[in-house]
């Protein structure tokens, strides 16, 4: 068997492929996509197939007037085998400040939802050795942390990378033997892309100093993803053990987060960033929310993050979605939510509301005497966004706040709280 083909069948079989697994194949109509995909199909079509069905994926960022011919390429490819090609436009947003990165998101919009779509187990991409030698190099050029060094992966959810291990010849030499007829894109000649310029001017020039500078950053990019791996494991532990159990919302323990190594804090930081559906922060995002963890324990400060806000409430840490990103209850929502709550007590009837701003309460523990319930929030140190959403209880009568969320019931008041479920309404 040719050595592509092998190479190819042994980084699919490694994920347990078999022949009933349909994948799709990105394919640009470039060398490298042009390859992986005959190779695949050759997989697929083989007397005892090794892999099961092909369908190649064709992205059009519209980005040249002359996009239709590689389209047209990659029908050509699928023909012998009678695969199945599915083309489909990307709006690619021509205002980002970087037309590479965005034609690069459209590209994974387009191909998530193909995966979607036709039902796919894995979707194949062609990324090379040489491509990852040029990744790690622009990110050190940008400047980059261990989780950059690391580039890409073999695997990222759907997506494999089987020819991460090959360099950019090996795929031209089979191309060649294959009698594979790919397309050059021109953008790949643009110098106004740092990837072009990394390829064309930074590499060659590096390579006349170590002439395998290309396997030395990709064990760069190898060693990078081991302590990466190591990192996430410490900052899933650390954020475990920083939890705090008594809270209505995800909450962590300032003291814990601070023990924690830089690193390992660091880490654990971007991951509650990224639970929230925030992107991974930058380092000067991370630098603000450790002075936040720095600074002083009395009251609340709040910190505006990329798709996420960050809130430092007393001894705890919050960080929660922004808006627009958060998921904000309707009123129809709301009303459920309070009509879910169930009052027993002797001078009903009763009436349940969010607790408003003015509201004042005579609390036990003051023993009658008369506070704002905002007063009384601050000085029993809940969050600002629990006091938002909490529930008082007032009598019918005279409007009276007999009961508030947080605070439990009022002076000589004796009145039971519960959801309809039965279980008690978070005090």
């Amino acid at each position: 068997m040719d050595a592509l083909l092998e190479h190819v069948a042994e980084a699919l079989g490694a994920h347990a492929l078999g022949p009933e697994d349909a994948i799709g194949v990105a394919c640009s109509g470039g060398p490298d996509s042009s390859a992986l995909a005959h190779a695949c199909l050759r997989l697929a079509s083989a007397e005892r197939a090794r892999i099961g069905p092909v369908t190649l994926l064709h992205v059009d960022h519209g980005l040249r007037p002359d996009s239709g011919a590689d389209a047209a390429a990659v029908y050509a490819l699928a023909e012998p085998f009678g695969a199945a090609v599915h083309v489909v436009r990307a709006e690619v947003d021509r205002d980002r400040a970087s037309l590479e990165a965005a034609a690069r998101d459209a590209r994974f919009a387009a191909l998530d939802a193909l995966a979607e779509q036709l039902g796919l187990r894995f979707v194949l991409l062609a990324h090379t050795a040489s491509d990852q030698a040029e990744t790690v190099l622009m990110r050190v050029l940008r400047g980059t942390g261990v989780f950059g060094l690391a580039a890409m992966q073999p695997r990222r959810g759907r997506y494999l990378r089987p020819l991460l291990g090959l360099e950019r010849g090996d795929i031209e030499a089979y191309c060649a033997r294959a009698g594979v007829v790919a397309l050059a894109d021109p953008m790949n000649r643009d110098p106004a892309f740092l990837r072009v310029r990394v390829r064309r001017r930074w590499l060659p020039a590096l390579r006349e100093e170590n002439p395998r500078i290309d396997r030395a950053l990709c064990r760069l990019a190898e060693s990078a993803a081991q302590q990466r791996e190591v990192l996430s494991y410490a900052a899933e532990r650390l954020l475990a053990e920083a939890r705090a159990s008594d809270a209505d919302e995800p909450a962590y323990r300032v003291a814990a987060l601070r023990q924690a190594p830089a690193a390992v804090r660091a880490r654990a930081l971007a991951e509650m960033c990224t639970r929230v559906g925030a992107p991974p922060p930058e380092a000067v995002h991370l630098a603000a929310i450790d002075a936040l963890l720095a600074a002083s324990a009395a009251g609340s400060r709040r910190l505006s993050l990329p798709g996420a806000e960050a809130e430092r409430a007393y001894d705890r840490l919050y960080v929660r979605a922004s808006a627009p990103a958060a998921a904000v209850a309707d009123a129809a929502a709301a009303d459920a939510e309070l009509a879910a709550v169930r009052v027993r007590g002797p001078d009903g009837p009763y009436q349940v509301r969010r607790w408003q701003p003015g509201d004042r309460m005579r609390p036990a523990r003051l023993r009658g005497r008369s506070r704002t319930l905002g007063r009384l929030f601050i000085d029993a140190k809940v969050p600002r966004a629990e006091r938002a959403r909490a529930v008082v209880v007032t009598r019918q009568g005279d409007g009276a706040i007999v009961w508030a969320q947080h605070l439990g019931p009022a002076f000589d008041i004796e009145i039971s709280v519960s959801l309809t479920a039965g279980e008690p309404l978070a005090r």
